[in-house]
Parts: structure tokens; C-alpha cells; sequence
């Protein structure tokens, strides 16, 4: 099965727990605070393979956590680092962040990584609050907690050249005759139903094949199959239109080669662009005299010369694929899909956010949620540490702006006390 569009749910690995331990041996019965720091969660990291040619392993599988950090320990011993997930992706594939629908990742190029979230950092133990003030700090943090998310990969294939043409014009039939491909092949529309990639050699060089499946009219439109597989021939360096010289099915040569590239030109103008070599399929099935009169119409109407073969009889290929050959070497690689700045954190870097619920003052926002881990209300040492941090926040200047007074609830998150001036 062939799957070129999926979307998963990634997350990164949380924060181990800071450690609240302090130091007991014999010599020492009350030692001073030893708790070391949490490990760091793993990474998510996607990673082009160039062995993976579709998205089917995902087909099952749709969520990819990477390892939690472990908690420190006594004796000031840091907590292991999570395990980072790495999912191999084929190149060519693009990442696509659900929730916006933005790209945020093209890996075009074999062993090309991209990390799409990081792990929760360690909370810190109890001995790295120790001061000259608080020599016994009794407790410690937590370590950072990550969100799940979704994202969606797409695989724009990666090939060197594409075949298109309405369906039923040979293009299945050229790939088998000049490549290792061995694609489904009928006398009926759409016997190809996914793309088909081949290896073509040629004078001891190679090149990249993509045999699409065929577009009709309104294809960029979401007619037929072709929309869904236009996609696969964006990054392409050489298109190879193919048009049935024959005309067996009754339409139109000079018709068909306008209509294939309107819907290029729809689907994207940049695509429209990519160079072509234009092919004129089952020269055999007509005679040499309607041929030469046909290909004099199409030269005479387009100023383009195409170039008659017979897939079937081998007649022309070979010379088509040196002019291939000799075309590619002319033309750079597509560049890389240009990429905003994107980050998942920094879209939950939202200010600090405050409101009033039944009498009681709620802060919110990301840039609080780090301050409440590890606090326990019945420590004055560690609430007295919080209140400082909302001070130095600004917090409290924002809340008395809004109303607070003696006596009033203040709410953040799972952290409720009344404030006391």
C-alpha cells in the first residue's frame, strides 16, 4: 500500500523531579541539602531515510513519545536524560503542523534531521536552593511536563524526472522499458494509482524517475486522481510530457499538451515553469506519414519539437534518455521548501494572563506555569521562594493594578492562597 499523507501525534519526554534528600552518614547525621536535579526528557527528532520510499509504517503506529528524564538523587546525583525518539521519515517528506497547517520541516536530503520538540528540562533538588539565608531548603522542583501534538507529514517524492500526461498514454509502459520499475500496466484509465519510481542509467550516470498518475482536466481542482498526487512532481528538475500521438481514444494531441499545462500552471505557477522534454507516445500505431504531419502541427503551433518513441517496439527511448541525460545536466537541483521560524513552545509563550472568577484572582500563561512546580504551601521556605519570583515577575504588581487587596484568593494553577500583605 502505498501512503503519502498521515498525521501522528508526537511528544516529547518530561522533566525528572528535582530531588529533596539531604545528607545522612554516620558522621554526619544532619548533613546540608544533597538532592540532585532531574534528567532532561528526549527529543523528538525525524530523520530523511533514503531507504523508506511511502508513509506506510505510519499506517498503524500514529503516536511517538520520547523517554521521560528520571528524578535526581540524593548524594547531588543527576537524574538520567530521557531517550530521544527518532522516526525515520522518506525524503522528501514535509512536516506540517496540524493546528496551524504550516510547514515547519522539509527533509529533502537523506540523513537531514530536524528536531520538532524538546524534551521538559529537570526540576532542580533541594541543594540547588541552598543559600546563605536558606541553608535547609525543604523542598525541591518538578520536572518540566510536555504536551502532545499533532502533526501531519507529507511526502513529496523526490525524483530527478516525472512523467505526465493524461492517463492511458504510455507513461507506465516508458518506466518499465527504461528503468528497474516494474509498474501495473493496462489498457484502462488510471491503472496507476500511486507514483512509481525508477532508477534509469545512462552512459554509467543515473537519475530518478517518477511515473504519475494521470491527470484530467479539473485535476488541480480536485477532479479524478491527479490533485492528489500533483504534489509529487513539485520538486522535480525535467518533466517528461507524454501525449498518444495515435489519438486512439479520441482526443486531441494539440488539446491534450494545453490542458495538461493549464493544470500545472493551476496547481502551481512555479511548477509550470520546471522544463520539459515533450513525447510523443505510440508512434507506431499510426504511419509514418500522418506522424511526421502531426509533429510539424505541433512544432508549427507551439514552436516545440517533440520527440516520437515506441515504449512497446523501443523505438526512440534510448535517444530519448540521452537528451534526458544531457538536459539534467543543465539544470540544478529544486531548492529545499523555504521554511517560516516555527516552535512549538513559543506558541504557548502567551503573557501572563489575569482574571476574576467568582471573587477570586486567576493568573495564567505560560511564563507562570514553571513557577508552581515544586511548591508546597505548608513550606514557608519554598512558598516564601515563590512569592519572591512572583515579585520579581511582576505578578503582584499586575494583580494589585486589577483590584488585589488583603485578603483576596489568588489562583495559579493547582496553587491556591489568600494574599496577606
Amino acid at each position: 500500500m502505498f501512503l503519502d499523507r498521515v498525521k501522528i501525534k508526537i511528544k516529547a519526554g518530561d522533566g525528572g523531579d528535582g530531588s529533596l534528600s539531604f545528607l545522612r552518614t554516620k558522621l554526619t547525621m544532619k548533613g546540608g541539602p544533597d538532592g540532585g536535579d532531574g534528567g532532561r526528557g528526549g527529543n523528538i527528532i525525524f530523520r530523511a531515510n533514503q531507504n523508506m520510499t511511502t508513509l506506510y509504517n505510519f499506517r498503524f503506529k500514529k503516536k511517538f513519545y520520547a523517554g521521560n528524564g528520571e528524578a535526581g538523587s540524593k548524594k547531588l546525583k543527576t537524574g538520567a536524560s530521557g531517550k530521544d525518539e527518532i522516526i525515520d521519515v522518506p525524503c522528501g517528506t514535509v512536516i506540517i503542523d496540524a493546528l496551524t497547517n504550516k510547514i515547519i520541516a522539509d527533509l529533502s536530503e537523506n540523513g537531514k534531521t530536524f528536531t520538532a520538540l524538546k524534551g521538559g528540562e529537570g526540576g532542580r533538588g533541594n541543594a540547588y536552593f541552598k543559600s546563605s539565608v536558606k541553608q535547609a531548603p525543604n523542598f525541591s522542583q518538578e520536572g518540566i511536563k510536555t504536551k502532545e501534538h499533532e502533526v501531519i507529514l507529507e511526502l513529496k517524492t523526490i525524483a530527478d524526472v516525472g512523467l505526465i500526461g493524461f492517463p492511458n498514454v504510455g507513461k507506465s509502459t516508458l518506466l518499465s522499458v527504461i528503468s528497474n520499475a516494474n509498474p501495473k500496466i493496462a489498457n484502462y484509465p488510471f491503472t496507476t494509482l500511486y507514483p512509481n519510481l525508477g532508477v534509469v542509467e545512462v552512459r554509467g550516470q543515473t537519475f530518478v524517475v517518477a511515473d504519475i498518475p494521470g491527470l484530467i482536466e479539473g485535476a488541480s481542482e480536485g477532479q479524478g486522481l491527479g490533485h492528489y498526487f500533483l504534489k509529487h512532481i513539485e520538486r522535480v528538475r525535467l518533466l517528461l510530457h507524454i501525449i498518444d500521438v495515435s489519438q486512439r481514444d479520441g482526443r486531441d494531441f494539440l488539446q491534450d499538451y494545453q490542458t495538461i499545462n493549464a493544470e500545472l500552471n493551476n496547481y502551481s505557477p512555479e511548477l509550470s515553469k520546471t522544463p520539459q522534454i515533450v513525447v510523443f507516445s505510440k508512434s507506431d500505431e499510426i504511419d509514418e506519414k500522418l506522424l511526421k504531419q502531426r509533429i510539424k502541427i505541433f512544432r508549427d503551433k507551439y514552436n516545440i519539437t517533440p520527440f516520437p518513441i515506441s515504449a512497446i517496439l523501443h523505438e526512440g527511448v534510448d535517444d530519448l534518455m540521452l537528451k534526458t541525460l544531457e538536459k539534467l545536466s543543465t539544470i540544478p537541483p529544486k531548492p529545499p521548501i523555504k521554511i517560516e521560524e516555527f516552535d512549538f513552545d513559543k506558541n504557548d509563550d502567551n503573557p501572563i494572563q489575569i482574571s476574576s472568577e467568582n471573587g477570586v484572582f486567576v493568573v495564567s500563561g505560560s511564563r507562570v506555569d514553571g513557577l508552581v512546580r515544586g511548591v508546597y504551601l505548608d513550606d514557608t521556605r519554598s512558598f516564601a521562594y515563590f512569592q519572591n519570583r512572583l515579585n520579581e515577575m511582576g505578578v503582584i504588581d499586575l494583580l494589585k493594578e486589577r483590584g488585589l487587596k488583603n485578603g483576596d484568593i489568588v489562583k495559579i494553577k493547582n496553587i491556591e492562597f489568600e494574599w496577606i500583605e
